[in-house]
């Protein structure tokens, strides 16, 4: 399943889930392996970091266009069609695509070679605080496209004095070796607008569709209304390619301190999460997101953080129909500046950056551009890097506000470039002192260096458990100790004035690589601040924060 809801009604489109021929370098013989799906599911791989080979024939019943589509490949992909290198991609979590032109009918051998290794090739993927697995760990699917075809199709609504109105820009391709006169018709909510426009061979043409709505009903927490986006392409008045998009009516806008949705204050009250689960690593399936969104919203949260990279879309598609505001950031955790300076940084993040608002524009659950977690903020070098994503975000969206976590306190000299200033700070787990008097000192901090004004987040609060270990003198690493800790941080920054929105780190416990420093200061080789397991069995804490987010700032 690609998307929670279906994008094509013309449009033939074939998923590629299934069982793939594989082989892994250094290893001998052949395997199959689920796809989407991680390697390390397979015993003979459970901890392997290399290169293999995904492997599947395809069947092509008329001879025409392909467009393949591969919504995550973990984390270098080399896509091959008949033997012919066709595309590269790198970046675990964010999706991407290639057409093949004048495709035979009849059989045909598609291949991804993929690499999961670390070194200077990798910038972003790194020995880090959660597992770098290997595979096609999201779904994948090959579609059947006419000549002229539908590439893509951005949403921006507006409200003004109560009434709404949108800008829908659609981008058409023409993969021939001739112009093509096309029509191009797109509906929504009752409106309808057609327009009619010559693309040149091999040429792509952005359409632009200024709307305005009678009667509409705002998308929101409270009531996350949905309405279907449809593009329907014509030749010669023969519909002969489609597009659906989902997406609601929202705005988002900064009131000083105050994030507000359609006008309306709100405040965050959420989780951060990555995408792990102990038996199926990050290729999660959608019974699992399901479940963990049960959990989430169980406790209270009305928010989400996608630490530290693009999610998987149908996730997103969840967080749409549930009304959960996502904070969803690149992909960069905890890098130091010499890691920064890596040749192949700017590139990679710039790549991320423009695929994840690409492809995930259209989410009204989206409301924060996120980006850097926790990297060299205190450096000037580190400056300019963020100066340069944050523009890179404003010159593609300017509908939403963007921010970073840091961590460099009393030392982050980059506060004055993000619409909303983001801190993370774990009083009582790794500093034994008073949660109220650190928190006034860091906001204070905060206002004297760029923020004032602006939106304070708490981005990361929490303490580490071990499921199941009980302590009566409610040691560290005991289920008490962590709901001690989490309550103690949510008292104080939920009855601050200056906090907008906390986020709990982190909703499940998740692997970590053994590569580097994490494993050392993370038993069990995870990341065991999760208020449920990597099982998702509940801590203590979880009931914790069920209490305090059903009844503080509801």
């Amino acid at each position: 399943m690609i998307r929670l809801f279906e994008q094509h009604h013309i449009r033939q489109v074939q998923e590629l889930d299934g069982m793939w021929e594989f082989r892994m370098e250094g290893f001998e013989g052949e395997y199959q392996l689920p796809v989407p799906g991680c390697w390390e599911q397979h015993p003979d791989f459970l901890a392997h970091r290399g290169r293999g080979e995904y492997r599947k024939k395809i069947y092509v019943k008329n001879a025409g266009n392909l467009r393949l589509e591969f919504k995550g490949v973990s984390h270098t992909a080399d896509v091959s069609f008949d033997g012919k290198a066709i595309v590269s991609h790198y970046n675990a979590f964010t999706p991407f695509s290639a057409v093949i032109a004048d495709v035979e009918k009849g059989e045909h051998e598609l291949r991804i070679a993929v690499d999961n290794t670390f070194g200077e090739h990798s910038a972003l993927h790194i020995p880090n605080d959660y597992y770098t697995y290997g595979g096609i760990t999201r779904p994948a699917a090959v579609e059947y496209i006419p000549d002229t075809y539908i590439k893509n199709i951005r949403f921006t609504p507006q409200l003004t004095c109560g009434r709404w109105s949108a800008e829908t820009e659609v981008f058409v391709c023409n993969v021939s070796e001739r112009e093509m006169e096309i029509s191009l018709e797109v509906k929504l909510a009752g409106c309808c607008m057609e327009k009619t426009v010559t693309v040149g061979a091999g040429c792509e043409e952005r359409l632009v569709f200024a709307m305005e709505f009678d009667e509409v009903q705002a998308w929101s927490n409270a009531q996350p209304a949905l309405y279907f986006l449809q593009a329907v392409l014509s030749v010669n008045g023969e519909p002969t390619d489609d597009l659906i998009e989902r997406v609601g009516f929202r705005t988002v806008t900064l009131d000083g301190s105050k994030i507000m949705v359609n006008g309306e204050a709100v405040y965050l009250k959420g989780f951060n999460r990555h995408e792990d689960y102990a038996s199926v690593g990050c290729a999660i399936p959608l019974q699992l997101m399901a479940q963990d969104m049960e959990l989430m919203q169980e406790a209270g949260a009305n928010a989400l953080r996608t630490c530290h990279y693009p999610n998987d879309e149908r996730f997103l598609d969840l967080c749409d129909e549930r009304g959960i505001l996502v904070w969803e950031e690149n992909h960069a955790r905890g890098l130091g500046l010499e890691s920064m300076q890596n040749p192949n940084f700017d590139r990679q993040c710039e790549d991320c950056i423009r695929e994840m608002i690409e492809n995930h524009y259209n989410h009204p659950s989206i409301i924060i551009w996120g980006i850097l977690n926790e990297c060299a903020s205190e450096t000037e070098e580190g400056r300019e890097k963020y100066a340069r994503q944050y523009a890179q975000i404003k010159s593609m969206d300017a509908s939403r506000p963007t921010t970073s976590a840091t961590c460099r306190h009393f030392t982050d000299i980059s506060l004055d470039l993000p619409d909303i200033v983001s801190f993370n700070m774990y009083s009582g787990w790794y500093q034994d002192c008073s949660v109220e008097e650190r928190n006034r000192q860091e906001t204070d901090w905060i206002k004297a260096a760029g923020g004032a004004g602006k939106p304070i987040i708490v981005s990361e609060l929490g303490a580490g458990a071990i499921y199941g270990y009980r302590d009566r003198s409610r040691c560290k690493w005991s289920e008490e100790r962590q709901a001690d800790i989490i309550r103690e941080n949510l008292e104080v920054y939920m009855n601050d004035d200056d906090i907008t929105g906390v986020f709990i780190w982190q909703f499940a416990d998740c692997r970590v690589t053994e590569e580097g420093q994490w494993f050392a200061s993370r038993a069990r080789c995870h990341n065991n601040k999760g208020v449920v397991d990597e099982y998702r069995r509940p801590k203590i804490a979880f009931d914790t924060v069920k209490e305090i987010f059903t009844t503080t700032r509801v």
